[in-house]
């Protein structure tokens, strides 16, 4: 299941960030709480599989954005790495 996750820096400084995960129930108080300590969202919502996932992809400076990109687009990219993912899953349940 993928997740919808909103990133907030403080002073526009991308190593001090924090983020929410949207579908939270608290996600809009906590969004206002996070704006009145001066945290500015930013960039645009991150979709990951986990929290971990979504660190990872904002880290990147959203290089994986144009990886998705190319996945969506390439049809030999996408079939090789579906050989690839394919090959690894076999092997993890080793």
């Amino acid at each position: 299941m993928t997740i919808k996750f909103q990133f907030f820096t403080l002073n526009n400084d991308r190593s001090q960030f924090t983020f929410l995960d949207m579908s939270s129930s608290t996600f809009h108080k906590e969004k206002e709480i996070l704006l009145s300590q001066n945290y500015e969202v930013l960039d645009d919502i991150i979709y990951a599989k986990t929290s971990e996932e979504a660190v990872e992809h904002y880290k990147s400076d959203y290089i994986y954005v144009l990886e998705e990109t190319t996945k969506a687009i390439n049809p030999l990219y996408s079939l090789i790495l579906f050989i690839i993912e394919s090959t690894r899953a076999y092997f993890k349940r080793k």
